[in-house]
């Protein structure tokens, strides 16, 4: 990677998942009570392909997908755990800090500079 904007790249739209899915899961339990609500992650997805499509002018296709899904797996998961009170089993944990090793050896351009 020749710059840090893949990883900005990817951190942004993994944001935008943690926001999102937030929404949705205050949907489900009732936290928001009007389904209007659901309109804005409906519309807000609806731009995400066009953030990834400008992404792709600084990293291949998959590494980017890699980036986002990993980064957004770590923050929604971390949103779930602090904010939603979300229980997780020590197995799955240790998924959640191999993504985020995953993130790092993603963020590497040449082996010997990781």
């Amino acid at each position: 990677m020749s710059s840090i904007t893949p990883l900005l790249y990817g951190l942004f739209m993994a944001t935008i998942d943690v926001i999102m899915l937030g929404i949705i899961k205050m949907v489900n339990t009732g936290a928001i009570k009007n389904m209007w609500w659901m309109a804005l992650p409906t519309a807000v997805y609806a731009f995400q392909p066009w953030i990834f499509l400008q992404s792709l002018r600084f990293e291949t296709m998959i590494v980017m997908n890699l980036l986002w899904d990993l980064i957004s797996d770590v923050l929604v998961t971390a949103n779930g755990i602090i904010y939603f009170k979300e229980k997780i089993s020590s197995t799955k944990m240790f998924g959640v800090g191999l993504s985020i090793l995953g993130i790092y050896f993603m963020s590497c351009e040449k082996a010997d500079a990781c």
